[in-house]
């Protein structure tokens, strides 16, 4: 069998936006279905909000997400998860870290580290914390 795990964030009301600027930085389809579309609307204010989305990319990019409901307590914590995207070479690696930085926090800026000749986080305007790195070789163990 073979298994694959894919992140899934969670928002308060604003997954569509958050979906469309991953989309922007790392490319692919968006699809996303409200609570309306899913005769799940609890919340009259919230019908148009995203109960199920996703960006997929056919590089294998892919990033699930969805609105929390107003009925249901959420908090995002401080850093209750990181996404990390690896690549093999800096040129992609930068061109998404340039997009991901805009209106977000630095919190490693890229560069040479330990385990990586490439790397860095950010955390995205939306909360999200990215860590980014070139793919390096690892030695036997």
């Amino acid at each position: 069998m073979a298994i694959k795990t894919t992140t899934h964030l969670n928002f308060r009301g604003n997954a569509r936006d958050a979906l469309a600027f991953y989309q922007s930085v790392f490319g692919g389809e968006l699809t996303a279905f409200t609570y309306a579309q899913a005769q799940a609307v609890t919340d009259p204010a919230e019908a148009d909000q995203i109960i199920w989305g996703q960006v997929l990319a056919e590089d294998g990019f892919h990033v699930m997400a969805y609105d929390v409901p107003s009925a249901v307590s959420w908090d995002p914590g401080t850093i209750p998860v990181f996404v990390s995207v690896q690549g093999g070479d800096a040129e992609g690696i930068s061109r998404c870290w340039k997009r991901l930085v805009e209106d977000g926090t630095v919190v490693r800026p890229i560069g040479p580290s330990g385990f990586s000749p490439f790397y860095g986080m950010v955390r995205d305007r939306f909360g999200t914390t990215w860590v980014l790195a070139v793919e390096a070789a690892r030695p036997a163990p």
